[in-house]
C-alpha cells in the first residue's frame, strides 16, 4: 500500500503544480518527467492506494492546478487497480479539477461515462501506430485538445480497449466523431483503426476523450514513450493551456500554503537522504567504518599506487592468474574476453576494453547482506562475523551509500580528495554480486515462502589490491590503493619472470572436458511441454491487461561429481590464496573439470565484452554475458544498456539463424522483437528518470543490432545524468549507487511494469529462486565510478549444495543453468521454447551436452 512522506514536502517554485495518480506503473516517471520539462511545472505523486480519507484527499487537491492519472496494470473495473482514480471521476462540483488519465487512467474515465472495457483482439504492448485525431473537426478551439497538432505516431501499451459500441456503429466515417449512443458524456478526440491479419473486419481502437460537462480529458496512448513522435508533446500542452483556462473560470487560486502537501515530489530522494545523515558519530556507519578501515580513519587518505606494463603477445587474462598462483582460491575477475579480438567489420564495435583481477581478496573485508535479515555481516579475515542492525526501512545500499558518503566527507576534512585515474576505470572499491531476489526486494517484493538457505543476496567485497588489463592499449595496470610499492614490483617481477611471458605464448584451455558420461553427471533441463503452458499463461496474464511483457526463465541443474585427481597437495575445494609475493603457483588436475577450466573453455568458446569468473561468499560463477546493465562515471554520468531480441549466428543458412548482420537485421526489425526492446527501453527510462529527474534521461542508440561471437542482438542505450550536489546541503548528494538501487533487478530480465511482472513470474516459476541468474555482477570504485553487467549466459553453483551420495558415497555438485526470454502477445510457445534453448546451448555445451 502506498503511504504518504514521512514528512510534508515543501517547495522553493513558484512553478504551478500538478498531481499524478501513480497505479505502480514502469513508465510512471517518464510520464512526470514530460509533464515537468514540457509544461514548466513542478510534480508531486500519490499512489493509488494511499491511506486518505476523502476529505483530506479534497484537500490535497487545492494544492494543484491538475491531476494526471497515470498508466499501470490490471483492470479499471478491478477497484484495487484504479484507488484514488474513482474519486476524482466522482468529486463535487465545487472540488473538481482538470484531470488527464492516461492509458489505465483513460479507460477508468470512460468506465466512469458509463462506457465499457473488454479485451482487444490482440494485444498491442509496444506498437507503434499512427493516431487519427479531431484536429480540425466541428469542435471549438476551447475544447479540443488536438487542434493544431499534426499527423503523428504514437506507441500502445494496452491489451484492454474502451468499448463504446463502436464495433456495431453503421457509417462509421460519419459517425465516429459522435456522441455514442447513450452516452452522452463521451466526447470521441481520437482512434486508430487496427488492421487484423486473421481475416477479421478492422478493429477501432479509441484512443482520445474528452468528458462533455466535466474538465476530464484521457488518452489511451502513452504519450512518454521513446517513440512517440514529438508532435504528439502539443496534445499535452493543449491539454494544460486548456486545464489553466478552466480553472480561471471556475476555480479559486490554487493553495500556496506549501507545508501541508501530503504527496511526494516526482523523483526519489538520494540514499543519503533516505537515512537522513552521513555522522560519525552515529553508532551503526562508525561500527562498519571501523570495519571496513580496520580500525584506521588514515585509510581513507588513499596512496593509490600503481605501475603499467606492457604484456607479452597473446597473454590474457586467465594467463595472468595462473602465474599469479591463484586460480585456486576465492576470486572475482571481471573479464572483456572479446577485448583482444579484431575490430568488427560491421562498424559496431562491442569489444570489452578493460578486464578486472581483484588480488588478494581473502585478506579483504567483506560485506552480505541476506533478503529478509534485519541485519548486514561484516567478514573480516580472522574475525568473528559482526552483524550490523539495520534501522526499518533501511538495506544494504544505504549501508553502502554511509560509507561512501562518509568516506568523501572524512576526504574533505583531511584535505584530501579520492584518487582520480582518468586511463582506468577502477583503482580499488567494493567488487562483488547481486542476485536476483535481492532485486526483488528493493521493489517491496516478498519472496513468497521460507527460503532453507543462508546465502548472501549482496556479496562485495572491499578490494585494495587489483590488475586492470586495457585490451585497447595492451597494458597491465599493476595498483595498490594503500601504496605499497614493493607489492607493486613484486607482482610486476613475477608476471615478466614467467616463462608464458618470456616465451610469449598462453596456455590453452582443456582442448577436450572430461565427457558427462564420465563422471555420472545428471543433466535435467526444462520439459518443454511444461515451458510451452508457462508461455500461455504469460499470455494470458498479458491479454488480460496485468502485464505488457513477461521475461519467462527456467534453469537446468547439472549434478557431477566433485572427485579430483591430486597433483600436490591441493585440490579445487581446500586450497588457500596463494600469498603474492613470492609463492609458487599450485596447480590441480582434476579428473572433473575445476571451475576454473569451465571459465576458460566458456570465455575461449563464446568471449564476451563482460565475462566473469568470481568465488565469493559460496557462490561460483562461470560468466559470458554480453550485456552492460549499468555504468557510471565520477561526473555522474550514467549509461544503461538493455538487451532484448536474439537471433543465432550461423556460417550456413539455417532458419531461424542468420549469416550476416543485414539478415539479421531483417530477422530483428519486425513488430515483435522490436515491441520487446521498447517495453524495456521505456522501463529503463523510468527507472533512470526516478533518480537523474526530469529531462535528464535520453536515449542515444534505440533499436540497433550489435554482432556477437555466437549471436546477433538488439540493444538500446538510455543515459542519463544525475543532479549536481548543492554544497549547502551534503545529503542531497547522488551516486551511481542510487541508480543501482532504484533499478534492480534488471527491466531485460522482468517484463513491464516491473513489480506486477516480478510478482506474475514468481507465480509461474513456482517461486523457484533466480540466484545469481538475473542478478548483476560489477563494481564500485572509490572514485565514483562503477560497471554492473547482467548475469546471463551463465553458470552457477552454490558451496552449500555439495552433497555425497550413491554407491559409493561420492560428492557430488550442482551447477545451474538459467536461460528464459521475453513473452509478449506476439510470442508462440513453439519460439519462446526455441529461443531458450538457444540461449541454453552455450553454457551447456561446456558440460559436453547440447540442448
Amino acid at each position: 500500500m502506498g503511504s504518504l512522506a514521512e514528512s510534508p514536502q515543501t517547495s522553493s517554485s513558484n512553478r504551478p503544480k500538478i498531481l499524478f495518480i501513480d497505479a505502480y506503473d514502469s513508465f510512471s516517471n517518464n510520464i512526470t518527467s514530460l509533464l515537468a520539462t514540457l509544461l514548466d511545472v513542478e510534480v508531486f505523486i500519490l499512489p493509488i492506494d494511499t491511506a486518505i480519507s476523502k476529505e483530506d484527499f479534497r484537500r490535497e487537491l487545492h494544492h494543484y492546478e491538475a491531476v494526471v492519472c497515470g498508466p499501470g496494470p490490471g483492470s479499471p473495473q478491478n477497484e484495487a487497480d484504479v484507488g484514488l482514480m474513482n474519486w476524482l471521476w466522482g468529486l463535487p462540483e465545487d472540488d473538481l479539477i482538470p484531470v488527464l488519465g492516461v492509458c489505465l487512467g483513460f479507460q477508468s474515465l470512460v468506465l466512469a461515462c458509463g462506457g465499457k472495457v473488454r479485451r482487444l483482439r490482440r494485444g498491442l504492448h509496444g506498437m507503434v501506430r499512427n493516431i487519427e485525431h479531431r484536429s480540425a473537426v466541428e469542435l471549438s478551439r476551447d475544447e479540443n485538445i488536438f487542434v493544431g497538432v499534426r499527423n503523428f505516431k504514437a506507441t500502445l501499451y494496452h491489451s484492454l480497449c474502451a468499448d463504446v459500441g463502436q464495433d456495431t456503429m453503421e457509417d462509421w466515417q460519419d459517425r465516429k466523431w459522435d456522441h455514442p449512443s447513450g452516452l452522452c458524456d463521451i466526447v470521441p478526440l481520437a482512434w486508430v483503426e487496427e488492421d487484423r491479419e486473421d481475416g477479421q473486419e478492422t478493429e477501432r481502437v479509441l484512443m482520445a476523450v474528452k468528458h462533455q460537462q466535466k474538465p476530464f480529458w484521457g488518452l489511451q496512448y502513452h504519450p512518454e514513450s521513446v517513440c512517440t513522435e514529438e508532435a504528439g508533446n502539443l496534445v499535452i500542452r493543449n491539454w494544460f493551456k486548456q486545464a489553466l483556462r478552466w480553472n480561471c473560470e471556475h476555480r479559486l487560486a490554487a493553495s500556496v500554503d506549501e507545508n501541508t502537501i501530503l504527496a511526494r515530489k516526482a523523483f526519489k530522494p538520494s540514499l543519503l537522504q533516505q537515512v537522513a545523515v552521513v555522522d560519525a558519530d552515529r553508532p551503526l556507519g562508525r561500527d562498519v567504518w571501523e570495519s571496513m578501515l580496520h580500525g584506521s580513519d588514515q585509510k581513507l587518505l588513499y596512496k593509490s599506487t600503481s605501475i603499467s606494463i606492457s604484456p607479452a603477445t597473446g597473454f590474457e587474462v586467465p594467463d595472468i592468474v595462473e602465474v599469479l598462483g591463484s586460480t585456486d582460491t576465492d576470486h572475482v575477475i571481471l573479464d572483456s574476453a572479446n577485448g583482444n579480438q579484431p575490430r568488427s567489420t560491421t562498424g559496431v564495435d562491442v569489444r570489452g576494453r578493460f578486464s578486472i583481477i581483484a588480488l588478494e581478496i581473502n585478506e579483504c573485508v567483506r560485506i552480505e547482506s541476506h533478503t529478509g535479515d534485519s541485519f548486514i555481516s561484516i567478514v573480516s579475515p580472522g574475525q568473528p562475523s559482526h552483524k550490523v542492525s539495520l534501522q526499518p526501512g533501511e538495506n544494504v545500499w544505504h549501508l553502502l551509500a554511509e560509507f561512501h558518503g562518509y568516506k568523501r566527507s572524512s576526504l574533505e576534512t583531511h584535505g584530501g580528495s579520492a584518487p582520480q585515474e582518468e586511463d582506468v576505470p577502477f583503482l580499488g572499491g567494493f567488487v562483488g554480486y547481486v542476485t536476483y531476489e535481492q532485486g526483488l526486494s528493493d521493489i517491496g517484493i516478498a519472496l513468497g515462502k521460507e527460503r532453507e538457505h543462508r546465502r548472501p543476496d549482496v556479496c562485495l567485497v572491499w578490494a585494495t589490491k587489483s590488475i586492470v588489463v586495457d585490451h585497447e592499449m595492451g597494458i597491465l595496470h599493476i595498483q595498490d590503493l594503500e601504496g605499497d610499492t614493493r607489492w607493486i614490483a613484486s607482482v610486476a617481477a613475477k608476471l615478466q619472470d614467467s616463462e608464458l611471458w618470456r616465451h610469449g605464448s598462453c596456455t590453452e584451455p582443456n582442448k577436450g572436458l572430461t565427457p558427462s558420461h564420465a563422471l555420472g553427471t545428471q543433466i535435467r533441463k526444462p520439459e518443454q511441454a511444461k515451458y510451452e503452458a508457462k508461455v500461455r499463461m504469460c499470455q494470458e496474464y498479458i491479454a488480460a491487461g496485468e502485464s505488457y511483457e513477461l521475461c519467462l526463465t527456467d534453469q537446468t541443474h547439472i549434478t557431477r561429481s566433485t572427485r579430483t585427481q591430486k597433483k600436490g597437495r591441493h585440490t579445487e575445494h581446500s586450497v588457500t590464496l596463494s600469498q603474492l609475493p613470492g609463492s609458487s603457483a599450485r596447480k590441480t588436475i582434476p579428473q572433473s573439470d575445476t571451475s576454473w577450466d569451465l571459465y576458460r573453455t566458456l570465455r575461449k568458446r563464446n568471449p564476451a565484452p563482460f565475462a566473469s569468473y568470481i568465488r565469493l561468499g559460496g557462490a561460483t560463477l562461470v560468466s559470458s554475458s554480453p550485456e552492460r546493465f549499468l555504468q557510471y562515471d565520477r561526473s555522474g554520468l550514467c549509461s544503461m544498456k538493455p538487451m532484448k531480441g536474439t537471433v543465432k549466428k550461423s556460417s550456413e543458412p539455417v532458419d531461424g539463424c542468420a549469416t550476416t548482420l543485414e539478415e539479421a537485421e531483417a530477422i530483428l526489425h519486425i513488430p515483435k522483437e522490436e515491441a520487446e526492446n521498447l517495453m524495456i527501453v521505456d522501463l529503463v527510462r523510468h527507472d533512470m528518470h526516478g533518480v537523474c529527474g526530469a529531462g535528464q534521461v535520453w536515449v542515444p542508440e534505440l533499436l540497433k543490432v550489435e554482432e556477437y561471437q555466437t549471436v546477433y542482438q538488439m540493444i538500446t542505450v538510455v543515459e542519463g545524468q544525475l543532479p549536481q550536489p548543492d554544497k549547502w546541503k551534503p545529503h542531497s548528494r547522488y551516486s551511481g549507487l542510487d541508480v543501482l538501487s532504484a533499478s534492480l533487478p534488471p527491466g531485460s530480465m522482468t517484463g513491464a511494469p516491473k513489480k506486477r511482472s516480478c510478482e506474475i513470474l514468481q507465480q509461474i516459476e513456482g517461486h523457484k529462486e533466480r540466484s545469481l541468474y538475473s542478478g548483476v555482477v560489477g563494481y564500485m570504485c572509490v572514485s565514483g565510478r562503477g560497471d554492473w553487467s547482467v548475469t546471463i549466459r551463465s553458470m552457477f553453483r552454490w558451496d552449500d549444495e555439495r552433497q555425497r551420495g550413491g554407491e559409493d558415497d561420492e560428492e557430488k555438485e550442482t551447477w545451474h543453468i538459467g536461460a528464459g526470454g521475453a513473452v509478449t502477445i506476439l510470442s508462440t510457445p513453439e519460439g519462446e521454447r526455441d529461443e531458450m534453448f538457444v540461449k541454453l546451448a552455450r553454457p551447456l555445451s561446456i558440460f559436453g551436452e547440447t540442448s
